[in-house]
């Protein structure tokens, strides 16, 4: 998977993410497993639609997450620096309830599949693990961890696909 501009080398390659992302004008850090602030969620109020950024320390945009509205099925869709770069619905014809498909705008498809909802999956390209998203590792309750395995992945985005898919997993099983 390639680096995309604006994407910060990791400094870690296990991020903690906090359960229920999505709510609304919620502010927090993911952390890095050593406890060092990796990236700020800036969840935006008063919106039509789900829509979060994902920041840097610095607080610079690197990410922004939104739901799209008009779609036939569930839909979000990944930016940096107001240009798409992904969109995440639901695989077709998968005989897997929880596998997802993140096509790329380069044309490139990630899979992600696992038990969504309980937190255990993993992101794949091309049958290469990419990250896997965890609660075995962690005593916290309400936090999931992202472990990126390639270190030339781009944390940012393998974090917001992350969240894209739980959100849309719990959206379809009735949780908003």
């Amino acid at each position: 998977m390639q680096q995309y501009p604006g994407a910060q080398p990791p400094r870690s390659h296990k991020y903690l993410v906090r359960d229920r992302i999505f709510g609304i004008g919620d502010d927090y850090w993911i952390e890095d497993e050593h406890g060092r602030r990796a990236f700020l969620v800036d969840g935006k109020a008063l919106r039509l639609r789900e829509t979060f950024e994902l920041k840097d320390p610095e607080r610079r945009v690197l990410i922004t997450i939104r739901k799209k509205m008009l779609a036939l099925r569930d839909t979000m869709t990944i930016e940096r620096d107001d240009a798409a770069l992904a969109t995440i619905k639901r695989k077709r014809l998968s005989l897997l309830r929880n596998h997802f498909r993140v096509e790329l705008v380069d044309g490139t498809q990630l899979d992600v599949s696992g038990k969504i909802l309980d937190r255990e999956f993993a992101i794949e390209y091309d049958g290469e693990l990419l990250a896997e998203i965890s609660r075995r590792w962690l005593t916290v309750r309400d936090t999931y961890a992202v472990n990126v395995v390639r270190d030339d992945a781009d944390p940012a985005l393998l974090i917001a696909i992350a969240v894209c898919v739980i959100r849309l997993a719990e959206r379809e099983r009735g949780e908003d």
